[in-house]
């Protein structure tokens, strides 16, 4: 999703509609099942809400399993359920509104793989976003984050459980239909209407697999980022809008070929077949569905409302959060922070360093102002409320950790880290603990400190800087009191001097973590420094005030 100071409106709005009483999930991480892979037959009505849902999915699973829960809400209402590959047979499933249970066959091995089908239909009251646009048109977007996808799709609603997803949707003519990963088949059917396949082949989680069936133009941004796919292929990307935004595009999505260029130079190569820009109903900024970017409508009736930060955040997604997700809620940052940073470094290689440190400068800010960040950490697995998550710890403060981070190791080993990292869990499922362990092996050494300090206790660095001149020395002696609520930081420091002359150095101490700390650096000063400043670069998380 796009960075929190643009979508935390939103996710409030999201908080206001799921209550405080939002359903959590029920069948996730189902012990000893792995869902390999979905495939949805959807029929989309001309009008109205209710839909129509054949789901099919194939499961591999443990001996013991003899009962699969898949995560669906009323008032979706379960005709009938089938379970078998070969010769499927009919079965009895039991739905309370919430989860479906789905009776398995004894396993003929220690794990083995089933297939089931299941039968339903409903009004969908969240997850598919069923409306008119300004012109009374009816439209279908799905939007899924966080466990919304079970208001629509029978699944293992978690994202730990990823797999490939197939669309096959029937939708009014008219209605253009995009989803995940390529367009596999497009055919006429009898009654004006129109059968669309799409089909994704990496795996994803569920709160990524959408389809849109909407009046749709599409404005090809044809094979960009050559060399940046798959085996050095090009990435073809598409910008689809509404009949009425057509003359304005590709207004900032001209840009996007050379933002998957840089990313994939970066990182790795682009992680999926295309990509796809969408003018949506999204409820959020930018969605960064795999694939299948969705933006909210509002943006493009605005000369400025896409904006290439944005379209660099939901970009870097594809990396972070799509190709790589988090394993569990509690580690949103993995997503979000990287989507965060990462849009700021393309904007210092798009426009350079200065945007760059005002970027870092506003993120900090942000954090100072935060209460959320003054109350839990970035890793807070406490938080039962995924949409709290929405929050400047999993944005600005995830980010500007990586940032911290960076100058930490140096660029060398971060950059290789972030590779290497991306690189062995690409198309899977990762943990906090799975970057420190790159990083620790590009860097050569223990980090675990850093990333307890900056990621398990909330807050930033806070206290008092003063300074003072050391003649004989000619040095320059620095105190630090850290006066926070929670334990002292241990930090590199950089300060700006300025000279009697009017020159300006820069000197980087380390700071120990204590709560008072004195340290000299010998800078060969023969006179008083005109001024000191503290952290003239914005490279730290910090409120220290300098009297």
């Amino acid at each position: 999703m796009s960075a929190a100071r643009r979508v935390v409106a939103a996710g409030a709005a999201l908080l206001a509609i799921a209550g405080a009483g939002a359903i959590r999930p029920v069948a996730a991480q189902v012990a000893g099942v792995d869902v390999l892979r979905y495939r949805f037959a959807i029929d989309l009505p001309r009008r109205g809400s209710e839909i129509a849902v054949r789901a099919t999915l194939t499961v591999a699973r443990e001996r013991a399993v003899r009962e699969l829960p898949l995560d669906l809400l009323a008032p979706m209402r379960v005709a009938d359920a089938e379970v078998g590959c070969v010769r499927p047979r009919r079965v009895l499933a039991e739905h309370d509104g919430r989860v479906v249970r789905i009776p398995l066959p004894a396993a003929r091995a220690a794990r083995d793989t089933v297939c089931v089908t299941l039968r339903y239909a409903g009004a969908p009251r969240d997850g598919l976003i069923i409306s008119t646009d300004s012109a009374g048109r009816w439209q279908a977007f799905g939007d899924n984050w966080p466990d919304r996808a079970r208001h629509w799709l029978a699944t293992v609603d978690h994202p730990s459980d990823k797999a490939p997803v197939e669309f096959v949707v029937d939708a009014p003519a008219g209605r253009r239909v995009v989803a995940n990963g390529t367009e596999r088949g497009l055919a006429s059917l009898l009654g004006g209407r129109q059968r669309t396949t799409w089909a994704i082949d990496e795996p994803i989680p569920t709160y990524l697999m959408v389809i849109a069936a909407a009046p749709l133009v599409e404005h090809p941004l044809g094979a960009t980022a050559c060399g940046a796919g798959e085996g050095g292929s090009c990435v073809l990307q598409s910008v689809f809008t509404a009949p009425e935004q057509a003359s304005a595009m590709p207004g900032r999505f001209a840009a996007a070929g050379d933002v998957v260029q840089y990313f994939a130079r970066t990182v790795g190569p682009f992680p999926f077949p295309q990509l796809q820009h969408l003018q949506s109903s999204t409820r959020f900024g930018g969605m960064e569905n795999a694939g299948a970017i969705f933006y909210a409508d509002r943006l493009f009736r605005t000369p400025d409302g896409v904006s290439v930060g944005l379209i660099a955040h939901e970009t870097a997604h594809q990396w972070f959060g799509d190709a790589v997700t988090e394993r569990a809620w509690g580690h949103l940052w993995l997503s979000e922070g990287f989507a965060t940073y990462f849009a700021a470094l393309y904007t210092a290689h798009a426009v350079g360093d200065s945007a760059f440190q005002a970027d870092r400068e506003a993120i900090r800010d942000a954090v100072r102002q935060s209460a959320v960040t003054a109350a839990r950490p970035v890793l807070d697995t406490a938080q039962a409320e995924l949409v709290q998550l929405l929050n400047t710890n999993s944005y600005q403060k995830g980010g500007f950790v990586l940032h911290m981070l960076r100058q930490e190791v140096g660029d060398r080993a971060f950059f290789a880290a972030v590779r290497a990292y991306h690189a062995a869990h690409r198309h899977g499922t990762a943990m906090t603990d799975d970057l420190r362990a790159a990083m620790e092996r590009e860097a050569g050494r223990d980090l675990r400190w850093f990333f307890d300090q900056w990621l398990t206790r909330p807050g930033l660095v806070e206290g008092q800087v003063t300074w003072r001149h050391d003649a004989e020395a000619q040095a320059l002696v620095v105190t630090v009191v850290q006066d926070g609520r929670f334990p002292p930081y241990r930090f590199p420091l950089t300060v700006g001097v300025t000279l009697p002359d009017g020159t300006r150095r820069l000197v980087t101490v380390p700071v120990p973590a204590a709560r008072e700390a004195t340290i000299v650096a010998d800078l060969h000063l023969s006179q008083a420094p005109r001024a000191v400043e503290v952290d003239p670069r914005a490279d730290l998380l910090h409120a220290l005030r300098v009297p």
